[in-house]
């Protein structure tokens, strides 16, 4: 239940409320709203009457009893109580909400752009078509709130809680998700560019509506995709998309050949291209291999690091012989490939080795050495395929495309 004398304060204004905060700073003020009395209806209401005047003077609540549609930017609302409160359609820009009490709150169409949220607790509150761009939700709580249609474009959530939250349709361009726990988070339809995932939870987020069976992934980056696939809508054009950008990198896991494999990823996203790269150095299993036959299919062209190599000789053997995609093997100098790798000579989409001294060696000349021939390789492939493709000459027979062995 609200406190009177803290309703009587906001009466004031922002500017006397933020005064009186900053004069009593260890009070806790209660702007709660469980089971409000009748008696505060009518105060409440002229509450929202005296903030909303102050700053548009004439605009009448839309809504008696309840704070929507209050303008409070710049309040002080630092670890004020205001569980089950009504704040519908507020405006509160550059807010401090910091370590607030939001539990069961309803912020629907709030406006919280830049607002402080610091470790608010907002478990099962309401964020229906809020704004908070670039609000900063660091360690926040916000398990099972609903935050569906809410723009969050470059909103600071590191270490939040977000577990079983409703995503539906929320925007999060380039928000920073860092460390945050989104387990059982609905995603569907949720844009999620340039976002910041590093170590974040991503554990049983829902890709399907309501109406369609339960579907679930452990990465918000492919939800879209995925989903794209169960549905089976505009596939063949994603995938074309992903075959001309992917590169699938394949190598050894210790921490000198991780060294390695990481330079190659960061040359390849440097140049545009969106890297693969999956820990291979473990026992192998039938599921596994055809995981690295499935990216493989994806990929524009495959980088293999044969220096020390432990399973890359299983999943050369499942994807050479069987899919015309350019291979481009690596090499530390001093070492020296696998016995049975020379038995792809016969196969000319898998390049010669490239031999490299140092790891800084391969970073300079990472495109001479590895870009170039690779994409090369990429190109007379597709041009033979669009070839093979072309329908027979009238008068001339069928059209053949020799097959080119080469020597190595």
């Amino acid at each position: 239940m609200a406190n009177a004398q803290h309703l009587e304060i906001l009466q004031r204004g922002v500017t006397q409320w933020n005064k009186w905060r900053r004069d009593h700073p260890n009070i806790r003020p209660d702007l709660s709203g469980d089971e409000l009395p009748g008696e505060l209806d009518n105060d409440i209401h002229f509450l929202v009457e005296a903030v909303v005047n102050e700053v548009m003077p004439g605009r009448a609540p839309a809504d008696e009893g309840v704070l929507s549609g209050a303008v409070m930017n710049g309040i002080n609302f630092r670890r004020a109580n205001l569980a089950n409160a009504r704040l519908d359609s507020a405006m509160l820009i550059e807010a401090n909400l910091t370590a607030a009490n939001l539990r069961g709150a309803s912020l629907a169409s709030c406006e919280l752009t830049h607002a402080k949220m610091t470790r608010i607790d907002a478990r099962g509150a309401n964020f229906n078509a809020a704004t908070l761009r670039w609000a900063d939700l660091s360690r926040a709580k916000l398990t099972g709130a609903n935050l569906r249609l809410a723009n969050a474009d470059g909103v600071h959530a590191r270490n939040a809680d977000l577990r079983d939250t409703d995503l539906f349709y929320g925007s999060f361009v380039k928000a920073d998700l860092s460390g945050a726990d989104l387990s059982g988070a609905s995603v569907y339809g949720v844009s999620a560019w340039d976002v910041d995932l590093s170590g974040a939870t991503q554990e049983r987020l829902v890709i399907t509506t309501t109406t369609e069976p339960t579907v679930t992934v452990d990465d918000l980056q492919i939800a879209q995709f995925l989903h794209m696939i169960i549905s089976n809508q505009n596939i063949r054009t994603v995938i074309d998309m992903l075959t001309t950008k992917v590169v699938l990198i394949l190598g050894r896991f210790t921490p000198q050949r991780k060294a390695v494999l990481e330079i190659v990823r960061d040359a390849l996203r440097s140049r545009g291209f969106v890297p693969i790269l999956f820990d291979f150095d473990r026992p192998g299993s039938r599921d596994f291999t055809e995981t690295v036959v499935t990216l493989a299919h994806l990929a524009r062209f495959i980088v293999a690091d044969l220096t020390d190599p432990a399973s890359i000789p299983k999943e050369l053997e499942a994807i050479v012989p069987r899919l015309a995609v350019p291979v481009l093997p690596l090499i530390e100098q001093g070492s020296r490939p696998y016995a049975m790798f020379s038995d792809y000579w016969k196969y000319n989409w898998v390049l010669g080795i490239v031999e490299y001294q140092t790891p800084a060696d391969l970073q300079r000349s990472f495109d001479s050495l590895v870009v170039r021939p690779a994409e090369k390789a990429a190109r007379a492939l597709a041009s033979r395929r669009a070839k093979a493709s072309l329908p027979s000459r009238p008068g001339k027979g069928p059209h053949r495309i020799r097959p080119s062995g080469r020597s190595r």
